[in-house]
């Protein structure tokens, strides 16, 4: 059964190419490749980001605020309209990832979030989580707003299945076409030989895992992709508007 309650510290890195073989080639001695690879082929992620008219969601979560939350559309590969998803509200306080989520087909998800009433749960679904969900979409006026995917490879520690780490390649984002069903396909959000590694636990990382990043200089960063993507928009928005005043 997949897990659909988490708790636990993320922390982000940036790797180039160099790096990235390096730390692969230590995790393959300590840890178990994720079911979903095989012999280090990634497989995708796609997701569907939803917030408001005025993207209060993303601004809030830019502001750097200690509580924080999302709700996204997620799933793996292109799915068609009874394909199992996952619908979940992500949040974050003071540094510690609260994430929960339900599994629905895809035409249940759509018609939960236009409706904002809970379908009645079936036996894949997690009825707590629903409720959650219902309640996340009353309080605000949701719309999808950005369609986000990435290609990852994931670890789980041999003895340790609360240690996860994760690489996520060709991040590719798009503001039109927001259906998962409808393909994968976007703008790069990322230059193409950059990867995101995720620690991802709610304990202490294991000594070997401390020596690895110290010994290779690997430091933390603050990174967000959907934050990423919004202030690249924004950016372009800006840059846009300052030309047509110029021409006009």
């Amino acid at each position: 059964m997949a897990i659909e309650v988490f708790n636990r510290y993320e922390h982000k890195y940036m790797l180039d190419r160099e790096t990235f073989e390096k730390v692969i080639k230590i995790l393959d001695e300590h840890m178990d490749m994720d079911s979903h690879n095989k012999d280090h082929t990634p497989y995708t992620i796609s997701n569907i980001y939803f917030d408001t008219p005025d993207d209060y969601l993303i601004r809030t979560s830019l502001s750097k605020p200690d509580y924080k939350e999302k709700l996204r559309l997620r799933a793996y590969g292109i799915p068609d309209e009874d394909s199992k998803v996952f619908l979940e509200i992500k949040k974050k306080f003071k540094g510690i990832v609260n994430k929960r989520r339900t599994k629905l087909k895809l035409n249940e998800a759509y018609k939960f979030i236009t409706s904002g009433k809970a379908p009645e749960p079936k036996d894949y679904m997690n009825a707590q989580v629903l409720h959650e969900l219902e309640y996340f979409l009353k309080i605000y006026n949701l719309s999808p707003k950005l369609y986000l995917a990435y290609d990852r490879i994931a670890y789980f520690e041999k003895n340790n299945r609360d240690l996860r780490i994760s690489f996520d390649m060709n991040i590719r984002s798009r503001r039109y076409d927001l259906a998962l069903e409808k393909g994968d396909y976007g703008e790069r959000l990322l230059p193409e030989d950059v990867y995101l590694m995720e620690i991802k636990t709610s304990l202490a990382k294991p000594l070997w895992l401390t020596h690895l990043l110290a010994e290779l200089d690997i430091k933390r960063t603050r990174f967000s992709k959907y934050g990423t993507e919004f202030k690249n928009m924004i950016n372009h928005t800006e840059h846009d508007e300052i030309e047509y005043k110029e021409v006009v």
